[in-house]
C-alpha cells in the first residue's frame, strides 16, 4: 500500500491539515541543499504478497517443528506512471489526432472529461500508480479557461488526480505570484478587489472560492534571487509497497528568453542537468533509488508530424545531425536517473525499448553512455504516456521501464460510458463553458479559407500573416504610433490557427472563442523606431546561431514588407533582400500608396541610419524569443491588446462585406522567400 505522509509546508505556504500519499521537499537554498525529510510512520498497513504461505507455515509450526526452507525472494513491484504535458488549459477537445500519418483512424481526442476517464482506466489496472506532468498545464489557454484565470483547469486536473508536475515556461506568463495563487488557492485580485471572473468555484469546495491545486508544481531549477530558495519544492516522493520513487521537476533554463520579463522578475533559472545531479546525493541519503525527471524541455522526431507517437526517429537529432535540447540534457545526467518525462515541443515520442520504426532509438544516452528512456505526450491532452516501471522489492532499484503513448480517444464507447458514469469533470467544463458562452460564441469575422498556424518551408504561416496585418492596422494611424510595418512572433500564434470548426467548410464564421484560442496572451502592442541597420540585425536574430537563437524562430511580417533569406548562408548573414512597399491597411482592401523601397539588397543595408516605425507585441518588445534588438527601439508608443486588434480588423469581413481572403493581391503574399 502507499505510505501516507503529511504534506510539508514550503515557502509561502502555511501548514495544512490535509494529508497526501506523497511528500514534497521544501524549497532548497541556493546551493541546492536541504535537511533530510523526516519519514513518518505509514498510516496504512503495507501489502505483503506472500502473506498466505507464511501464515500456513506458522500454523503448521504450532504442531510439529519442521526445518524451514530459505525465504523466497520478494516478487518485483510494478508501478504505473501516467504522464502528460503541455495541456494549456484545453478543457474541451482540440479536435482529431492520429497515431501517425498513415493511420486509418483519426478519432476525436482530448478534453478534460476524456482525459479523466482514460486516467481512471489506466489507474484501475494497477493500484500502485502516480499521475505526473511535464509542465505548461496552464497559460496560452482557450477562453473557457483563460477567462477565469485558469482556475477551471486547476479544478479539473484536481479531479483527474494529478500528483506532481514540473513547472513550464507558461506557468510564468502572469508571474510567480499568480503561479503561487494557483498552487495555494484564493481569489484573483484586480485593483485590490476580487475579480468578478475569479472564484466561480465550480470545481472547488463552494461557490465564491478557489481551492488551488491539490497536485504539486515542482521547480527544482527556479530560485528566488532574494532568498536563494526554490520557488516551489524541487521534488516529490511517492512510496509504493515501501519503495520510494522521487520525481524531480524543472522548466527549461531558457525560460527568461521566452517569457515576459515581468513574469520572471526576481527569479533565476538554473541549468537542468546540474540541478538534477546536485539532488541525486540528497535523494540517495533518504534511501531513494528510483529517480524520475519531469523536465519542460524536449525534442522532435525529424519526421515531424508524420512520425509515430511511439517513435524515436534518429534519436531526436536535429535536421543538421546535432543533438536536441533534451538529448543534450540527458547526455549530462547522473546515471542514477531512471526515466525522463519531457515536454515543451508539443511532440510525441517514445525513446525506449518500446519505440517503433526502423530508425528508432531505444533511449537517449546519459553521461555514462547508458540509454535512458525519454518520453513526451504531444500536447493539449491528446496523448497519455502509460509507463510500467518494475522495481526490485529488496534493493528498490529500477529493473525495467516500459512506456507506451496512447491516444486519449473520446470516440471509444467505453470512455463515453465512463464519462457519463462519473460526470464531475464534464460538469465542471460545461459549467465554465456556459459562463463563457456569451463572449465565446459571438461571431467576429468570416474567412474565405483556413489559415493554419503551421509555417511553410520559408517560415511563413497564414495565421501569422493575418495577425501581423491586424496589428499594423491598429497602429498605422499617426495618432496611434504611425507604424509602417509589423512583426508577429510565430510562437505567439497558438493552436491550429484560424480553421473551420468541426463539420464546417470555408467560407466560415470565426467566433471570439476561436480567435482567442489563437491569440490567448492578452499582449499589448508597442510601436517603436528602428534604424535600417537594427532592422537587418533583428531579422538575422530569427535564425539559429545568431545571438541567443538556438533554433529558427521566423517572425511573420505584415503586408507591404518582403524578406528574402538564404538557408545556406552563415548565421547572422542569412538576410539577402528586404523590400518595403508603403501600404495603407486601414483601407479595405489594402491600398499601395507608394513605390517599393529597398532596405537591404544582396545582404547590404542601403541606408543604415534610416528610421522606420515598427509594431510588435510587448513580449517581443522586451526581447522575448531572443529578439534582443527590439529592446533598443526608441520613441515607444503603447497600443491596443492583440486580441482587440484582431477583432477590430475582422469586423470588416462580416456581412455584407466579403470574407477575408489571403490570396487578395493587395495583401502582398508571399512575404517571406527562401533561397538555397
Amino acid at each position: 500500500m502507499l505510505a501516507m505522509r503529511p504534506r510539508l509546508p514550503y515557502r509561502g505556504q502555511a501548514s495544512s491539515k490535509r494529508t497526501r500519499r506523497a511528500v514534497t521537499a521544501p524549497p532548497h537554498n541556493g546551493r541546492m541543499m536541504t535537511p533530510p525529510l523526516r519519514h513518518h510512520r505509514p498510516l496504512t498497513m503495507p501489502r505483503f504478497r506472500a502473506a498466505a504461505p507464511l501464515l500456513a507455515a506458522a500454523l503448521a509450526g504450532c504442531a510439529t517443528p519442521t526445518p524451514q526452507a530459505p525465504a523466497a525472494a520478494a516478487a518485483p513491484v510494478t508501478v504505473k506512471i501516467i504522464a502528460f504535458n503541455d495541456f494549456h488549459g484545453n478543457l474541451q477537445s482540440p479536435g482529431r489526432f492520429a497515431e501517425n500519418a498513415k493511420a486509418a483512424q483519426r478519432p476525436a481526442v482530448g478534453g478534460a472529461d476524456a482525459l479523466a476517464a482514460w486516467v481512471a482506466r489506466l489507474r484501475s489496472r494497477n493500484p500502485d500508480n502516480v499521475v505526473v506532468g511535464g509542465g505548461d498545464f496552464v497559460g496560452a489557454s482557450p477562453l473557457v479557461s483563460a477567462l477565469f484565470f485558469d482556475e477551471p483547469t486547476v479544478e479539473a486536473l484536481n479531479r483527474v488526480g494529478v500528483d506532481f508536475t514540473s513547472v513550464g515556461n507558461h506557468e510564468f506568463d502572469k508571474g510567480a505570484a499568480e503561479l503561487l495563487r494557483l498552487q495555494h488557492g484564493g481569489c484573483k485580485l484586480t485593483n485590490g478587489k476580487p475579480d468578478p471572473n475569479s472564484c466561480k468555484g465550480l470545481g472547488s469546495k463552494a461557490p465564491g472560492t478557489f481551492d488551488g491545486a491539490r497536485f504539486q508544481w515542482l521547480a527544482a531549477n527556479v530560485v528566488e534571487t532574494a532568498s536563494g530558495r526554490t520557488l516551489l519544492p524541487p521534488y516529490g516522493i511517492k512510496t509504493f509497497e515501501g519503495i520510494p520513487i522521487a520525481f524531480i521537476g524543472m522548466t527549461l533554463k531558457d525560460t527568461p528568453g521566452i517569457v515576459s520579463p515581468t513574469g520572471v522578475a526576481g527569479l533565476e533559472f538554473r541549468d537542468e542537468a546540474d540541478t538534477v545531479n546536485a539532488l541525486v546525493p540528497q535523494l540517495r541519503a533518504q534511501g531513494v533509488q528510483a529517480i524520475v525527471v519531469l523536465v519542460h524541455q524536449g525534442g522532435v522526431q525529424p519526421s515531424g508530424g508524420t512520425g509515430d507517437i511511439n517513435g524515436c526517429d534518429a534519436a531526436l537529432h536535429n535536421a543538421d545531425g546535432s543533438d536536441s535540447d533534451i538529448g543534450r540534457i540527458v547526455g549530462r545526467l547522473d546515471d542514477a536517473v531512471d526515466l525522463v518525462i519531457s515536454a515543451h515541443t508539443h511532440a510525441a515520442y517514445n525513446c525506449s525499448a518500446n519505440a517503433v520504426g526502423a530508425a528508432r532509438a531505444t533511449g537517449l544516452p546519459n553521461r555514462a553512455g547508458r540509454l535512458v528512456p525519454v518520453t513526451s505526450a504531444s500536447s493539449y491532452g491528446r496523448v497519455l504516456t502509460d509507463i510500467d516501471v518494475t522495481l526490485d522489492a529488496k534493493t528498490h532499484r529500477v529493473l525495467a521501464v516500459a512506456p507506451t503513448n496512447l491516444l486519449v480517444d473520446r470516440d471509444d464507447p467505453a470512455i463515453a460510458q465512463a464519462i457519463a458514469a462519473a460526470p464531475a469533470v464534464r460538469d465542471i467544463v460545461q459549467g465554465y463553458a456556459k459562463l463563457a458562452a456569451p463572449l465565446a460564441d459571438g461571431v467576429v469575422g468570416r474567412l474565405a479559407v483556413a489559415l493554419p498556424a503551421e509555417e511553410n518551408a520559408a517560415g511563413e504561416a497564414p495565421a501569422g500573416s493575418l495577425i501581423a496585418d491586424t496589428q499594423l492596422r491598429a497602429t498605422q494611424p499617426a495618432a496611434l504610433g504611425g507604424a509602417q510595418f509589423a512583426f508577429m512572433n510565430a510562437g505567439g500564434v497558438r493552436g491550429s490557427g484560424f480553421v473551420p470548426p468541426a463539420g464546417a467548410t470555408p467560407p466560415f464564421a470565426l467566433t471570439y472563442g476561436a480567435a482567442f484560442t489563437v491569440q490567448p496572451f492578452g499582449n499589448s502592442l508597442v510601436t517603436m523606431t528602428l534604424t535600417s541597420a537594427q532592422l537587418k540585425a533583428l531579422l538575422e536574430q530569427q535564425f539559429a546561431g545568431c545571438g541567443a537563437a538556438k533554433a529558427d524562430r521566423p517572425m511573420q511580417p505584415s503586408s507591404g514588407l518582403r524578406e528574402t533569406w538564404s538557408a545556406g548562408a552563415p548565421a547572422c548573414a542569412k538576410v539577402v533582400d528586404v523590400v518595403y512597399t508603403p501600404t495603407d491597411v486601414t483601407a479595405r482592401p489594402p491600398v499601395v500608396t507608394g513605390a517599393a523601397q529597398a532596405i537591404v539588397k544582396d545582404g547590404v543595408v542601403l541606408e543604415p541610419a534610416r528610421k522606420w516605425r515598427v509594431t510588435v507585441n510587448n513580449f517581443m518588445a522586451t526581447g522575448g524569443d531572443g529578439f534582443t534588438i527590439l529592446k533598443d527601439g526608441t520613441d515607444r508608443v503603447g497600443g491596443a491588446q492583440d486580441i482587440d486588434a484582431l477583432v477590430g480588423y475582422l469586423a470588416a469581413t462580416l456581412p455584407p462585406n466579403a470574407p477575408y481572403d489571403p490570396t487578395a493581391p493587395a495583401l502582398g503574399e508571399p512575404r517571406i522567400v527562401r533561397k538555397p
